[in-house]
């Protein structure tokens, strides 16, 4: 299944408060389970002012469907072709 890195421009979003952050993973779980078991939420990465988010789903009209039922900006969609670390080198 392929996975995908998802932009979020959220000014600010790097000070959002714990119970915020809360919310807005809730809305996003919640989404999620009416969308089915296709589509899963991996993990996010908040940063000053975006959110990186890590997505499996089987294409990337399901990634953008997510954001607009649970409306959330998704400023770029970018399916991973490959992962690489320091293993790599060796």
């Amino acid at each position: 299944m392929p996975k995908y890195v998802i932009e979020r421009e959220l000014p600010g979003a790097g000070q959002l408060p714990a119970d915020t952050l809360q919310a807005i993973s809730q809305k996003s779980c919640g989404v999620l389970s009416g969308l089915g078991p296709q589509i899963q939420w991996v993990q996010s990465y908040v940063t000053d002012d975006k959110i990186y988010c890590i997505y499996i789903a089987p294409n990337k009209e399901m990634v953008l469907e997510h954001a607009r039922q649970g409306g959330f900006p998704a400023n770029s969609v970018a399916e991973i072709r490959t992962v690489i670390d320091p293993t790599t080198a060796e």
